[in-house]
C-alpha cells in the first residue's frame, strides 16, 4: 500500500522500491558526490540492483521510494534495529525503527527546489511514526549517521531527534540519536504541514485523569497513615486506626463539601493500599471530577496549610502531577522501560545501562510525600533537560573560582592534581587554562567548580554577575563527558566514562520542602565525615562479611567570595556555589552483578506491574528467601551500624545502592554521607567531624530503624508483596523480626538500651512537616528537634505476637 502525506511543496507518496524499475535511477543517485555517506558511490547498475533486491528479500529490513507530485524525489529504508545494524549497540524495544534518507541529489541544470530536502526528511518521518494507512506504525525512529555528516545532525534535530551517544559501525563513527512520536509532533519539521505542534504533548485528558487518581489515592493513603483522618467504612462498621484487611473494603471519607469513595486494603503499619479506579468524588451530591489540587483544598481545614504557603504546597503538586503524567507518556510511547523489561536489564543488560535505565524509570518519587516532584523554577524544556525520569545527558558547566576565595576539601587519600587528573580530561583541563590566561589571568590562582547548566544560565550569570566581571569567578565552559542526572536531581553518574565518580551540584528549584543548595561551610567537612564513616564500616568485621559499603563524598569545593557570604545571617544565596564529588557504585561491581537504587523496589510501571515482584520471580528463589537476602543485606548492616557504633544513616531509597546477581540482592552500598549521617552517642569522635554528633535517647535511636526503615521503606515493600500475592505481610515482617534477633544472638556482647522489638514506636510524620512549612520542612541544624509526632504506632516486629496478628 502506498503511503500519502501533505507537505509544503505538494502531496508526496512513498512507496516500496522496485529493483528492476529503480535499480538505474537509484545507482545515479548514489554514485553523485553529495551521497558520499552512503558509501555506495563506486557500485554500478547491476550491484545496485542485487543490493535492492537483497534488501527486499530480508524480513527485517525495506527499502521505499518517494514521489513528490510523481516524481522520484527520495530512497529511504528502514529496518529493525534488534536484527540489523545496530545489535549490541544499541538496545532495541519493540516499536522501534531504523531508517536512512537520502533525498534525491539536484541534476545539472535543474531548477532547485527550495524547501524539498525539509518536506521530504519530515515525510519519511510521517511515514514511520504514524499510524496511517500504509505507514509503519512505529513508536521510535533511530538513526546513526556518520559523525562527520554535519548536513544530516543539523536535520536531525530539526525533527526532534535526541543524541544518545557515539558508537562504531562498519566503514563510521556514528552518532547513535533517537526520536519519539512526540519528540518528533514538537519538532519543526513535525509541525510542518499539520495544526499548531503539540509543546506539552503529556498533558492531555488521558494521561491526565490517571495521574490524579494516582495522586489523590496517595493522597488518602499516606495522609491517612499520618492519621490526618481515619476514613469511615461505607457499610457503617466502625474503623479501627490500625486494623488491617487483606481483602478490599468500601470506604468513605468526608472532606468539606466533598465526600470520597473508594475501596481499600489496610496492612500493618496503618499502610493503606486504595485502588485508584474505584475512587468517586461527589461535591453537594454530584459527581465530581477526581483531582489531586482539589483534594487538598477539600481538606485544607483539616491539613492546616499556612494560609501564605498554600498555593507554594499546589504548585509543587501541580508539577507533581505534570511530571506523573509525562512519566506515563514515556512509558506508553515505550521510551521507558516497563517492569519486566527493566528486571531482565537488571539481569542481563550491560551493568551501566541497567542501572541507568533503572534509575530513569522510576515513576513514584519519595514514596511518602505526595508533593514529590516539585521543582519551582524548571521550566517545561528544563523539565524535558534535567529531570531525572527523562534520561537525558547533559553536560556541566565549569567555573575557575578564584582560589583565595573558595575551599577544596579532600578525602585522606585524595590530591588536588589527582582530582582534577580524573574529572576532567587532559583536553578539558588545557581548554580551560588557555581560557583564563587569555584574559591575562593565571590558572594556578584558581580551582575548578562544576556547576548545573540550569544554575549557570539562571543564577550565576545573573545572581553573581559582580563575581564574574571582577574575576574572581570564570565561566571556562563546559566539560567533554556527559552526564545523566538521577533521581535526587542534582546528582550526576559520568556516562561518558561511568567508572568516574558522581558529581552534586547545587540547584537552586524548590523541591520537596528544601531549596536544593549546597552549602560551602558544610562542604568543608564534607570529606572527613566520609573517610571517618567509611573507615567505620569497612573496618567493621560484621559489615564487610555482609557487603555493606559506603559511597564516598571524597572531595567538595565552595566559593565564598561573594556579598552574600558577608551578610549578618545566613541565607540560600551561600549555597548557591558549592559541589561534590562522590564514589560510583560501578567499578565495585564483579562479574555477573548489577546495581539498582533501593527506590526501585518501590517501582510500578504504567500497567501496575511492581519491579520487585519481577525481580523476585525472575530469580528463581522463594519469594521468603529473596527477602531474607534483602534484608541481611539491608536491614541487618543498618541494625549493626546503629547498635555498635551509634551511626544514623538517612537510608532511604535514594540513598542506597542495592547489588543484584541473578535478579536476588547481594550486598549494598550507603551514599549521601555528608549531610545525612548521625552519630546517636557519645562515642568519641574526631574534632572537625562533631557536627554530626546528635546524643539522643534509646527510644530515638530506635526511630533510626523504626522510622526510615520500617516506615519509611519496608511498609511500603511489603504492602507491593502481598498486593501481589508473593509473600503475605506477616511472613515479611517476620522475616525481619528474625533478622533483628539473628543479629542480636550473632552479638551476645553488645550492650545496648535500644529495643527494636518494643511493642510501639513513636510516629513520625513527614508529610506534616511539609505541609506545616514548604519552604523548609526541617532545620537542619536540628533535624531531631524539627519532627512532628502523631502518638505510637504498634511495631509490626514485636515481640508480642498479637500486635502482628
Amino acid at each position: 500500500m502506498t503511503f500519502v502525506t501533505d507537505t509544503p511543496l505538494g502531496e508526496l507518496t512513498i512507496e516500496p522500491v522496485d529493483p528492476e524499475r529503480d535499480a538505474a535511477l537509484l545507482q545515479r543517485w548514489l554514485a553523485d558526490p553529495a551521497s558520499a555517506f552512503w558509501q555506495m558511490s563506486d557500485l554500478s547498475v547491476a550491484e545496485v540492483h542485487d543490493y535492492l533486491t537483497g534488501v527486499a528479500a530480508d524480513p527485517h529490513q525495506d527499502a521505499w521510494l518517494g514521489r513528490l507530485a510523481g516524481e522520484p524525489v527520495l530512497l529511504a529504508e528502514t529496518y529493525d534495529p534488534r536484527h540489523v545494524l545496530l545489535p549490541g549497540s544499541f538496545d532495541a524495544m519493540p516499536g522501534d525503527l531504523g531508517m536512512h534518507v537520502l533525498v534525491a541529489p539536484r541534476a545539472p541544470g535543474a531548477e532547485v527546489l527550495h524547501g524539498l530536502t525539509d518536506a521530504a526528511f519530515g515525510a519519511v518521518m510521517r511515514f514511520c511514526l504514524t499510524d496511517a494507512p500504509g505507514a509503519r506504525g512505529a513508536l521510535r525512529v533511530v538513526v546513526e549517521p556518520d559523525a562527520r555528516n554535519a548536513a544530516i545532525a543539523a536535520k536531525n534535530a530539526a525533527a526532534g531527534f535526541r543524541v544518545l551517544r557515539d558508537i562504531a559501525l562498519p566503514g563510521k563513527r556514528a552518532v547513535l540519536s533517537l526520536c519519539d512520536r512526540a519528540d518528533f509532533a514538537a519538532s519543526p519539521l513535525g509541525s510542518v504541514g499539520t495544526d499548531a505542534a503539540p509543546l506539552a504533548s503529556h498533558l492531555r485528558p488521558d494521561l491526565a485523569d490517571r495521574a490524579h487518581r494516582h495522586l489523590v489515592a496517595k493522597a488518602i493513603a499516606e495522609l491517612a497513615h499520618e492519621r490526618l483522618f481515619l476514613p469511615a467504612r461505607a457499610d457503617g462498621t466502625n474503623a479501627e486506626a490500625a486494623a488491617t484487611h487483606d481483602d478490599a473494603l468500601e470506604y468513605t471519607l468526608v472532606a468539606g463539601e466533598a465526600t470520597y469513595r473508594f475501596w481499600a486494603r489496610r496492612h500493618l503499619l496503618e499502610h493503606w493500599i486504595v485502588d485508584e479506579a474505584s475512587i468517586t468524588r461527589t461535591v453537594a451530591g454530584d459527581v465530581a471530577r477526581v483531582d489531586a489540587l482539589e483534594i487538598i483544598t477539600d481538606l485544607q481545614s483539616v491539613l492546616a496549610i499556612p494560609e501564605n504557603l498554600l498555593p507554594v504546597y499546589l504548585e509543587e503538586l501541580s508539577s507533581t502531577f505534570a511530571s506523573a503524567c509525562a512519566k506515563l507518556e514515556r512509558e506508553a510511547a515505550r521510551i521507558t522501560p516497563d517492569a519486566p523489561s527493566l528486571a531482565t536489564l537488571l539481569i542481563e543488560g550491560d551493568p551501566a545501562e541497567a542501572f541507568q535505565a533503572a534509575e530513569a524509570a522510576m515513576s513514584e518519587g519519595h514514596p511518602g510525600f505526595l508533593a514529590n516532584n516539585g521543582r519551582i523554577g524548571f521550566s517545561l524544556s528544563d523539565y524535558e533537560r534535567y529531570a531525572p525520569e527523562r534520561g537525558a545527558r547533559m553536560r556541566l558547566v565549569w567555573l575557575a573560582a578564584r582560589r583565595e576565595h573558595t575551599h577544596l576539601a579532600l578525602g585522606g587519600d585524595q590530591t588536588e592534581d589527582g582530582l582534577y587528573g580524573s574529572e576532567l580530561t587532559g583536553a578539558d583541563r588545557a581548554a580551560f587554562a588557555s581560557r583564563l590566561r587569555a584574559r591575562g589571568l593565571d590558572p594556578a590562582d584558581y580551582l575548578y567548580l562544576p556547576v548545573h547548566p540550569w544554575q549557570w544560565e539562571h543564577r550565576v550569570a545573573i545572581t553573581f554577575a559582580a563575581d564574574i566581571a571582577r574575576g574572581d569567578l570564570v565561566p571556562v565552559g563546559t566539560g567533554g563527558d556527559e552526564y545523566q542526572p538521577q533521581q535526587s536531581i542534582r546528582t550526576f553518574l559520568n556516562r561518558t566514562r561511568p567508572g568516574r565518580h558522581y558529581v552534586k551540584v547545587a540547584l537552586a528549584i524548590q523541591n520537596m520542602g528544601f531549596l536544593r543548595g549546597l552549602s560551602p561551610a558544610y562542604m568543608r567537612a564534607t570529606p572527613a565525615i566520609n573517610d571517618w564513616v567509611a573507615d567505620t564500616v569497612h573496618g567493621d568485621p560484621t559489615l564487610r562479611a555482609h557487603g555493606f559499603q559506603v559511597l564516598r563524598e571524597l572531595a567538595a569545593i565552595g566559593y565564598t567570595g561573594d556579598a552574600y557570604h558577608r551578610t549578618s545571617t545566613p541565607n540560600p544565596y551561600r549555597k548557591m556555589l558549592a559541589g561534590l564529588w562522590r564514589e560510583s557504585p560501578l567499578p565495585r561491581l564483579r562479574e555477573g552483578e548489577r546495581a539498582v537504587t533501593m527506590a526501585g523496589l518501590l517501582h510500578r510501571d504504567a500497567a501496575g506491574t511492581a519491579l520487585v515482584t519481577e525481580l523476585v520471580r525472575a530469580s528463581g528463589l522463594d519469594a521468603a528467601e529473596w527477602v531474607r537476602r534483602y534484608l541481611d543485606a539491608y536491614l541487618y548492616p543498618l541494625v549493626h551500624c546503629l547498635l555498635a557504633h551509634e551511626l544514623a544513616f538517612m537510608p532511604h531509597g535514594e540513598n542506597l545502592i542495592l547489588v543484584l546477581k541473578d535478579g536476588a540482592v547481594s550486598r549494598a552500598f550507603v551514599k549521601d554521607i555528608g549531610e545525612e549521617i548521625a552519630v546517636v552517642g557519645t562515642r568519641q569522635l574526631p574534632a572537625d567531624i562533631e557536627r554530626v554528633r546528635a546524643v539522643l535517647p534509646d527510644d530515638e535511636r530506635a526511630l533510626a530503624i523504626f522510622t526510615d526503615v520500617f516506615d519509611g521503606v519496608l511498609r511500603h515493600i511489603a504492602g507491593i508483596l502481598a498486593a501481589d500475592g508473593v509473600l503475605d505481610e506477616r511472613e515479611f515482617w517476620a522475616l525481619a523480626a528474625e533478622t533483628i534477633d539473628r543479629h542480636a544472638a550473632d552479638h551476645p556482647d553488645l550492650e545496648t538500651g535500644v529495643d527494636l522489638r518494643s511493642a510501639t514506636f513513636a510516629h513520625s510524620c513527614l508529610n506534616r512537616l511539609q505541609l506545616r512549612n514548604t519552604l523548609q520542612m526541617v532545620d537542619l541544624t536540628d533535624q531531631s528537634g524539627s519532627l512532628i509526632y502523631a502518638g505510637e504506632m504498634a511495631n509490626p516486629v514485636a515481640r508480642v505476637r498479637a500486635l502482628v496478628e
